[in-house]
């Protein structure tokens, strides 16, 4: 499932902490980084990798809204909708998007390139209204500028 360099750094991070169940949320990123999403058998890996239960990895996976337990879109749009955003039209921008991207809020897109969720806050109040796209913050967004950055992301070559 996960790769030997993921598997290793998974290890590395656990070996950082006086317990290894500090490095929980830290090596589920991992796995989430290379797998896009935590499925059950990935965390069952990383669990045994960590020697711990796999039901505490299940519990904050399902608890974090930044781990995802369900397949998303190559790219995760994350519209901040906190209380500087809302008042700078970040519910304005979360349904331009969703309508660029073809889905409802905390949807996939058919083609599996977009999921779009609203987020609490990011932490971008300077930058209101912010979203974050795969972790990359983007601050003082309008239609124009998230219709540029779609495109942008559109028309990059899959990874292999």
């Amino acid at each position: 499932m996960l790769s030997e360099p993921t598997r290793q750094l998974i290890v590395a991070e656990s070996i950082r902490y006086p317990q290894r169940r500090s490095a929980l949320l830290p090596a589920l990123q991992l796995a989430q980084d290379e797998a896009g999403w935590l499925s059950r058998e990935t965390m069952e890996e990383v669990a045994s990798l960590l020697e711990t239960d796999p039901n505490a990895l299940y519990d904050l996976a399902t608890f974090y809204s930044l781990l995802h337990t369900e397949p998303v879109g190559r790219y995760v749009v994350r519209v901040c909708n906190g209380l500087s955003c809302y008042i700078k039209g970040a519910d304005l921008l979360l349904e331009h998007i969703c309508r660029r991207a073809g889905v409802e809020p905390y949807g996939t897109s058919s083609d599996g390139l977009w999921t779009v969720e609203p987020f609490e806050c990011l932490a971008a109040c300077d930058g209101a209204p912010a979203l974050m796209v795969n972790g990359d913050l983007y601050k003082n967004m309008n239609a124009d500028q998230a219709d540029a950055l779609i495109e942008d992301l559109a028309a990059r070559p899959v990874a292999p």
